[in-house]
């Protein structure tokens, strides 16, 4: 998992792409709460989203 962290930051920093790390952290945090979340209350505010 690391390794693949690492690699991605790597690709970033080289090819000059790091304005897509906002979007992998708010992609992340999206996927932790849904997975997390499922019966919670936030649940019915996920779901508008898609």
């Amino acid at each position: 998992m690391f390794e693949l962290l690492g690699d991605l930051w790597g690709f970033m920093r080289e090819r000059k792409k790091l304005w897509l790390t906002p979007l992998l952290v708010v992609l992340l945090l999206f996927g932790v709460l849904i997975v997390f979340a499922p019966g919670s209350a936030v649940a019915p505010f996920i779901y508008t989203l898609f």
